[in-house]
């Protein structure tokens, strides 16, 4: 077992304290997006193992003189590290990936791919040459990244198409209100409400979401209407939520499509312990708040506004499901060993959910392959029949697939319950 030094992504959309109060560490003094425990190729933990003489912990040398990362440390032995199982699914690389996720402000409107889309469009620009890093790039990796997150605090979001019929109640919603105001209605309402009349439910969704997503000066002209209309005190009536979202979105990206396309999607509010999944196709934004997240190991991100960022329209209708869906809500299993599980309906991961008690009966760790666990509160001590380790609140470990079987304790004499997260594929153990 081996514990984890880990990057923190500094995206300006991201909380400036909220991980750092959830680790019980300092903040940084900027913003604080996300933490990444894995070993995807961008931004890999580091391996720490003991250090000589058993003063604390450090990071092994590579023979070039770098510090060992959890990638390279798979490299050496996938079939110790992964499981015979995962190298035979996902190739010898680790796949998933766990972040810690604080929004302070809205994230980019996004979709990624399925799995083959994700390869055809990863070939098809490799072929064609573009660089990795050109920002016109779509696909870097020949990977899908279906995803969930676990509400750690209040969370918002927009997850999937809903109804056409609630989109187009919305848009009736705004007519009424600038007639009752007398005021000239934005031409691009018309023909949005004659989109979304459509009897085919699939076309109407996607004729809304083509006119919207074309922007230009019809819809930043109407966005704008809008919203000052919206401001200066127009009902909203039972779409509070759905509204304020509009007013909150052209705040940070005005006349963007997508401050418009949030009327055509589901608008969410997890609570606390809640949790949803995102299949591929589905196009979602976080808005705020903080959580745990867990995806398949992948970059593949196609955006559809709300971004300052390149955004491939004709690649991202051809990436979209267009189909109304309930909010894809994943609620906890509990094992007969007394496991709490989210099990979306991927391969590549679960989570498990680990709260003891001081003195409680330590839980058995679901392992299927390798795994990965962070510790967010008291302290919590893993043992193995090949060795044990103790993480305090904020630090986090890689077990390998050979460390099976795992049991989760909490330390005796801690102040409060120990509380951590774990993450590790769906495969049959």
């Amino acid at each position: 077992m081996y514990e984890l030094e880990n990057v923190l992504r500094p995206y300006a959309w991201g909380s400036p304290t909220a991980i750092a109060e959830l680790l019980g560490r300092p903040a940084s003094g900027g913003p604080e997006a996300e933490l990444w425990i894995g070993a995807h190729p961008d931004s890999p933990s580091v391996v720490l193992t003991p250090a000589a003489g058993g003063a604390g912990r450090h990071a092994p040398e590579t023979q070039d003189g770098g510090r060992l990362a959890l990638d390279a440390l798979i490299a050496e032995n996938p079939e110790h590290c992964l499981g015979g199982a995962s190298v035979a699914a996902f190739g010898p690389r680790l796949p998933f990936l766990l972040k810690v996720l604080a929004a302070d402000a809205p994230l980019s409107l996004q979709v990624h791919p399925t799995l083959a889309q994700a390869r055809e469009g990863f070939a098809r620009e490799e072929a064609a040459g573009v660089d990795p890093a050109a920002p016109e790039r779509n696909y870097k990796d020949a990977f899908h990244k279906p995803e969930m997150i676990l509400a750690l605090t209040p969370f918002e979001a927009l997850c999937g198409f809903r109804p056409a019929t609630e989109s187009r109640a919305l848009f009736l919603h705004l007519a009424a209100c600038f007639e009752l105001a007398g005021l000239e209605l934005p031409p691009l309402v018309p023909l949005l409400l004659e989109d979304l009349a459509q009897p085919d439910e699939p076309a109407a969704l996607r004729s809304a979401f083509e006119r919207l997503i074309a922007g230009g000066e019809d819809v930043s002209h109407a966005t704008a209407m809008i919203v000052a209309a919206l401001v200066s005190g127009a009902s909203m009536g039972t779409h509070v939520a759905e509204l304020t979202t509009v007013v909150n979105l052209n705040h940070d990206y005005p006349g963007d499509p997508g401050v418009l396309i949030s009327l055509l999607l589901n608008r969410i509010s997890l609570a606390p312990g809640e949790a949803v999944y995102l299949p591929a196709g589905n196009v979602h934004a976080y808005l705020h708040g903080l959580g745990i997240e867990v995806m398949a190991s992948s970059d593949n991100v196609l955006r559809g506004g709300l971004t300052p960022k390149f955004v491939d329209v004709p690649e991202l209708l051809q990436t979209v499901a267009f189909e109304a869906v309930a909010v894809p809500m994943l609620p906890a299993e509990t094992t007969m060993l007394g496991q709490e599980l989210f099990r979306p309906p991927f391969r590549e991961f679960q989570l498990q959910r680990i709260e003891l008690a001081p003195g409680a009966e330590p839980v058995p760790l679901a392992q299927s392959g390798a795994a990965v666990v962070i510790v967010t509160g008291g302290s919590v001590r893993l043992d193995s029949p090949k060795g044990e380790l103790r993480l305090e609140r904020g630090a986090s470990a890689f077990l390998p697939a050979a460390e099976a079987p795992v049991n989760v304790h909490a330390v005796s004499g801690a102040a409060g319950p120990a509380l951590a997260f774990a993450v590790t594929t769906a495969l049959e153990a």
